[in-house]
Order: C-alpha cells, then structure tokens, then sequence
C-alpha cells in the first residue's frame, strides 16, 4: 500500500465540502508587470497590523525616521513592531480609521515623507544556517512580518513552534476573483520565496514542503516549479480552481486528505500553513535585512484605467493608489477592500494600506451591484451545501439574530472561515456573513469580560488572603510571650520599686502591713489563720437595716399617693354620676311633656290604653315572680320564717303599687276622656295584677317550707325579696303612668307639672315605707312573728274582697289563670335548678 507522502509526489488531491465557481476576473490585472508609486504626501501607518497586542510606542510626534526605522517595539503577547516605510518627519500621532469593516479608529503615526527615502542602517545575514534558531526567529519577530494572506498571524509564533510539523504548507493558490497579487509575486520572485520556503525547513526540518496552487496559473506553477527542481524536498502540487480552495484547513485536505479537527489548528496534526507573501518577507528580513515595510496590492475594477498590481507601502492612503491607477469614479462608488467575496466596503479611501491588504477593488454598478433586500429564508439548503465547514448557516443565523451564543458556540460558528459561499448561492440574497461577523464579535467581547471578571476575581481573594494572612501576624505578634529577664534585671526592677515606694509613719498602717506579713508566713507555714470579720458582718447588718427602712417609707408614701388617687376619682366619678342623673332627669322630663301633648282621644282608644296597662302590668308581676323564685331557690329556711319573709315582701309590693296607682290617678285627672271608663279598666288590671302576684308568692312560699336553713340566711334572702319588689313596683308605676298619660290632652306646663309632683311624690312615699318597713321587720322577725302573719292576712282579705268586689269578664278571669299557671311553672323550674345546682 502507498503511503500518505507517496500518494502527495504522485500529485493525488483530496476533495473537500462544498465549494463554488464564481466568475475569476483575473486577467485585467496580469497584463503588466508589478510597478512601484510615487511616494504618497503622507502615510498613515496603524500601530495595529496583525493579530494580538500593540506594540510600545517609541517614537514621538515632530521626530525624524528613517526608512525601516522601527516606530514601535514588541509589549505583549503576539506583539510585532511596525516600521517606517520611508523616511521623513512624524506630524502626529493619533486615532485614525482602522482598515476594518468597522472603520473604528486605532492609533496611528502619521509620516510626511521628505523624498529622500533614506534607509536606516541594514543587517543582512550572508549565512542564516550559521545563527541558531532563537536568533533567526528573532530577525524574524523583529522585522514585523505577519501572515500576508489575511489572518495576519505573527509569524515568529509559528517558526518558533515547539511541535513536530511532517508536512510544511505553502499556500499559493489566491482562490478569491479579481486578487492576483500572489500569482504576479510568483511570477516575478519565485527564488526570493523558495529562499524564504528554505529558511522556514531550517527552522521547523518538516518531512515534505508541498506548493498548492490553482490550475488556473500556469505561469506561475512553471515558474515555482523552476526555482524548487534543486530541492527535493519541495513539491509544487496543482490544485483545482475551486473557491474557497485557498482556506487554511481546506488547502490541508486537498493536499494531504488530512482534516484539522474543530477547534484546533493544523500544527496540533503536524501541518503548519504559510502564505508566499510572507515567505518572501521573510527572505527579505534575513538576506536583506529588510522589515516588512510594502507589499503587493492588486488594483482593479472597471473604474479603474491602469488595473494591476503595485509595491505598496504599509500607510499609503487608498486614495493615493487609486489615483496612480486613473480611478473614474461613478455616482454612490464603492470601493471594497480585499475580493468581492471576503471583503468590505470602506467608509472613506482616506485609510492606509496594511500588511494583509491585498486588493483594492472599484467595480462599477455593473460589475458588482447593491443587494437587493433580504428576504426570508426558503430553506433550500443551498448554503449549506456550498459549506467547506460543513456547517448549518441557516441554523448560525436564526442563532445570531436571536444572539443564543451558547447555540452558536455548539454549531460550531468559530469553525466559519467568512468565505461567503453560502451568501454567494442564497436565493434569499440574505448577507449570511454579516451576521456570523456580528456574532463573532460579540462573543469575543462578553468573553474578554468574563476574563477580566475572573481576574479581578482572582485579585480580590488573593488581596482578602494577604490582609487575613496579615492580621494573623499581628495576632500572634501580639500573643508572644515576653522575654525571661536575668536575675540582675529582676534585681534592679526590685529596687527601683523600693526606692519609689512611698514611705508611712501610720502606725496603723505598720500594723496592717506586719499583720499581712505574718498571714502570709502563718500560710507558708501551714497554718491557717481565722481572719476576724465581726465588724464588717456589723456594717452588712446596718447595711440592711437601713435597706429596709428606706422600703418602709417608700411603701408608705406610694400608699397616701394611692389615697390620695383614689379621693380624686371617686369626687370625680361622683360628679359625672350627678351629671349623667341629671341629665336623665332632664331627658324624662322632656318625654313626659312631649308624651303630654293635648291629645283627643275617643272611648275605644281608652280602652286600648287600659288593655296596654293590664299587659304591662302582668309582664311586671311576671318578672318580679321570677326574681323572687330565683332569689328564694338557694334560702333554704325554716317554714314560720319564709312565710314572714313572704308576707312582708307582698305587703312592701301592694302599698308602693298603691301609692302609685294613687298618683296616676292624680296626674290623669286632667284628661279629657271618659273619666269613669279609664279608672274601671286600670282598677281591673292592677286587680288581676295583684290577684297574680298573691297566688305565685303563696305558691313561692309552700314550695319554700321544705328549706332549713338557718335566720341569718333567712334574713338575707327576704331583704333581697324586698329590693327586688321594690324595684318591681317602681319600674311598674312607671309603666302604667307613662300609659295612663298617653290619651291626656293637656297643655305642655301643666302636664310637666304634673308628671314632676307624680315622680316625687312616688319617691318619698317609696323611701318612708321602705325605711318603715325595714324597722317593723326586724322587730318582727325577731318578737312578732305570729302578729305580722296575722296582720299580713287581714291585709290579704281586705285587699282580696276589693278585687273581689271589681267586676271582671271571662275573658280577664281566662287571661289571669294563665299568667298564674305559668308563673308557677317558672317558679317551680327554677327551684328544681337551684336544688340541683346546690
């Protein structure tokens, strides 16, 4: 079986992805030789011409260079420096438009040649193979030279690779139309870069160096061919014309049928890929001692009259190229730098050329027109078919419109090389690369952020360590023990100590100072000393006593404080209670003459009246039953005893009811109604009201003989009795009188009189009997038991033949008996609670 570098000399290709034929429109610009321009007025040399960090500025404004004079120094990683491209003074140094498709502006030295194109002291090597290999590497990195071909990688970072590299990749193929600047450079230099292709094996001994150029470039391929036929080594492969043939990875699988895996680059499989451009750099940089300072730029476009290609130098203006070529612009012209599928429009022609310019391009509206508007994609897959990644672009830029990095990172998007195949074939006319571009850049910038984050990170946890680490020290500096003094340090200390004691006559003190000292010795001695604490157990006590007297008068003062509280609200609650009598008085009154209003009243509304009074009466006689049943339920006394209290109760009850009933009959005298029917009407109902009150005490007082109890309870219970039927009788004389005056018609005065003299009158008779009834009951109860029983009956017969003699229907006789069941009923229930509860 063949091998790999067998199947190579025998001129095998591999296919790769992908791939399309776009028109070549290279023969305008082959037709002449390369031509040198006149120097320009100014150049505007970028300090940033390649890929990593700037290099250190050295040079200052109003300063004098000379051709190849280096303007910077390297400062950083993949830093290179640039040059003078010919001498002159510097006129300013400042930010001016970068040759990028942002046109964003990056520091320049700004160089007014003086014509002379003087060069500075030069340092050619006659013998590269006599300097070892950190010193070419070095003519190499400070010569500036980065990758022509676009990427402008440093180059001393590839010859100075530490990895084995089997097969060395020159690429000459300039896949892109319109751009010949590689083909003419074959053409014309094909030694200067086979010499530079030699100094590169020196540097990395690669096993096979293969050529890749294009079939469409047989000048070239013969001319390329002629210069390596002493080398064997070098093999000059012809490749087929397809774009984007020229990328890096895509030219490795042409050549070796080798892929570089995603997110590699080609040396991590032993290939290493440079330009011609950049080898013939390099062949300047060591024979010649030569920096890179000018390169070859193809100019073309139907604008342009003198299309070709010319030795530019790194900061001519675009303008100034375009002149020397008879540029004809056309209205809204563009001018594109790089080809028509990798490049971009410029904002202004005003911006200089850089090391990876290598075609300045002003088409006519013919010859490359304005896209049309983006339309929505069809999903034909066409781009995707015309992929040399074989990546998804449709996928990549709903992914980047939508800005989900993440996604974008997982489809591979940093494997895209900006080809622009597949914006090339889409039928949608949708500027695919624009949006990879964004992207890219956007990633770049939120990843250069994370970076600083975790490096200001980094920072604050190592400053937070040192500052802990710190004040740990201080801790234990603080913590360490004092040094052991000698003997004669103590000594002295003791002296000094003696010498500034003050010295006491006190005898006291003496005695105090010789009784600690005999302590002391007593201690060393074993003997424990019993130290005399009477007179502070003294002092504690007086301590105390005084205590405790201080709580005493501080007791006794908060106490006259609380009496004296008390007085003043019990004054104060005195007044508001005359206030709020008063005002109750005020406000009876006040009914009382509105309820007096003259009224008149036929006899059928005396009747209702009377039949409310019967009604309210018997509700009162109610009440007052329960009262009394509930109150008597726990007295538990003996039979004679409970009868007197009874007896008593009912008589108190029918004498104030009495009175009443005689100062409504005053108040209603001046009614104006049938006097006759009124009195007969309220008569039988305070009749049937008594009647009802008489049955439920006789039955209160028979169900109360089985009690025993003893006279002090018995006692108590009947004062009870009586304030609750005092309280009966008050509340019912009002009710009825409050009735009896609502049929007066009398004048507002005189009914407020009347209403006044009734209440006071019902007052002091209430009071009188009261007070009398109390003295007659305890000279009773205790003496005249049998009298007041005897009295209280005779009261009972006389009061019963009056009811008897008032006439009643059946239907009153009806209405009694009911109220008379249900009072004992109550009574009854009652009674039955209290003996359950008890």
């Amino acid at each position: 079986m063949e091998t790999l570098i067998e199947q190579i000399k025998q001129g095998k290709v591999w296919p790769f992805a992908g791939g399309i034929h776009p028109p070549g429109q290279k023969q305008q610009s082959i037709s002449r030789a390369i031509e040198r321009l006149e120097l320009p007025d100014k150049l505007v040399v970028s300090l940033k011409q390649h890929i990593g960090a700037n290099g250190k500025l050295i040079v200052e404004k109003g300063q004098s260079v000379l051709k190849g004079q280096a303007l910077t120094k390297p400062s950083g990683n993949w830093s290179v420096p640039v040059h003078a491209p010919t001498s002159g003074v510097i006129t300013d140094i400042c930010p001016m438009p970068s040759a990028h498709p942002s046109a964003l502006p990056e520091l320049s030295v700004i160089i007014e040649p003086d014509g002379k194109d003087t060069w500075c002291e030069l340092n050619p090597v006659d013998d590269p193979k006599a300097l070892s290999h950190d010193e070419l590497v070095d003519i190499i990195h400070q010569s500036g030279i980065a990758g022509m071909g676009g990427a402008g990688f440093p180059t001393y970072v590839k010859a100075d690779t530490r990895k084995s590299i089997e097969f060395l990749i020159v690429n000459a193929v300039e896949c892109e139309p319109y751009i010949t600047a590689d083909d003419m450079l074959m053409r014309e230099h094909a030694h200067g870069i086979i010499a530079g292709i030699e100094l590169m094996q020196h540097l990395l001994n690669p096993t096979l160096t293969i050529i890749g150029i294009e079939d469409n470039k047989p000048e070239a391929i013969a001319a390329m061919q002629q210069a390596a036929k002493h080398n064997e080594s070098i093999i000059v492969q012809t490749v087929p014309t397809v774009y984007p043939s020229g990328g890096e990875k895509q030219l490795i699988k042409l050549l070796t049928g080798k892929e570089v895996p995603s997110g590699n680059i080609p040396a991590d499989i032993g290939m290493l890929v440079h330009n011609v451009g950049t080898l013939f750099a390099i062949n300047q940089a060591v024979y010649e001692g030569k920096p890179l300072i000018e390169r070859v730029v193809t100019v073309t476009g139907n604008t342009i009259h003198k299309q070709g290609n010319v030795w530019a130098l790194l900061g001519t203006e675009i303008k100034h190229l375009l002149d020397c070529q008879g540029f004809s612009p056309v209205p809204q012209q563009r001018v594109v730098m790089g080809g028509p599928m990798m490049g971009f429009t410029l904002p202004t022609v005003r911006i200089g050329i850089v090391k990876t310019t290598n075609c300045i391009l002003a088409p006519d509206h013919q010859e490359l027109a304005e896209p049309g508007d983006e339309k929505a994609c069809i999903r034909c897959s066409a781009c995707a078919d015309a992929c040399p990644a074989s990546l998804l672009p449709q996928q990549l830029q709903w992914f980047a419109k939508s800005k989900e990095y993440d996604k974008l990172n997982e489809h591979n998007l940093f494997d895209c090389i900006e080809c622009g195949a597949c914006a090339y074939v889409c039928p949608s006319e949708i500027p695919l690369v624009q949006y990879y571009r964004v992207a890219k850049a956007e990633i770049k910038e939120q990843q250069a952020e994370q970076i600083k984050a975790e490096r200001a990170r980094e920072r604050f946890e190592a400053r937070k360590e040192r500052l802990e680490r710190e004040q740990e020290e201080r801790q234990n500096r603080h913590k360490r023990k004092p040094a052991t003094k000698s003997s004669d340090e103590k000594q002295k200390v003791a002296d000094a100590l003696a010498r500034v004691k003050p010295k006491s006559d006190d005898k006291d003190s003496k005695s105090a100072v010789a009784a600690a000292i005999a302590r002391a010795k007593a201690k060393k001695q074993g003997a424990e000393l019993e130290p005399d604490n009477s007179e502070v157990a003294k002092e504690r006590a007086a301590r105390k006593e005084q205590a405790r007297k201080y709580k005493e008068q501080k007791a006794l003062e908060q106490s006259e404080e609380t009496v004296d509280k008390d007085d003043k609200k019990s004054a104060v609650a005195a007044a508001i209670a005359r206030a709020k009598a008063k005002k109750a008085t005020q406000a009876t009154e006040a009914d009382n003459a509105t309820n007096a209003e003259p009224a008149a009243v036929d006899d059928k509304k005396a009747a209702v009246a009377a039949a409310i009074a019967r009604a309210k009466a018997k509700k009162a006689a109610q009440a007052t039953e329960a009262d009394n049943a509930t109150d008597a339920e726990p007295a538990a006394v003996d039979d004679k005893k409970a009868a007197v209290a009874a007896a008593i109760a009912r008589a108190k009850a029918k004498k104030a009811a009495q009175a009443t009933e005689a100062e409504n009959a005053t108040d209603a005298k001046p009614a104006a109604v049938d006097d006759k029917k009124a009195a007969v009407a309220a008569a039988i109902a305070r009749a049937k009201a008594k009647k009802a009150a008489q049955a439920t005490e006789a039955e209160n007082a028979t169900d109360a003989k089985p009690a025993a109890v003893d006279d002090k309870k018995a006692a108590v219970a009947a004062a009870v009795a009586r304030a609750k039927a005092k309280k009966a009788a008050k509340e019912h004389a009002e009710t009825e009188n409050a009735t009896d005056a609502e049929p007066a018609a009398v004048d507002d005065k005189k009914a407020a009189v009347a209403a006044a003299v009734a209440r006071a009158k019902a007052k002091k008779a209430a009071k009188e009997h009261a007070e009398q009834q109390a003295k007659n009951e305890s000279e009773s109860a205790d003496t005249h038991g049998t009298d007041v029983h005897s009295d209280d009956s005779s009261t009972d017969e006389s009061e019963a033949q009056q009811i008897d003699n008032t006439p009643e229907s059946s239907e009153d006789k009806k209405k009694a008996a009911i109220a008379r069941a249900i009072a004992r009923a109550k009574a009854k229930k009652l009674q039955q609670e209290g003996t359950d509860k008890s």
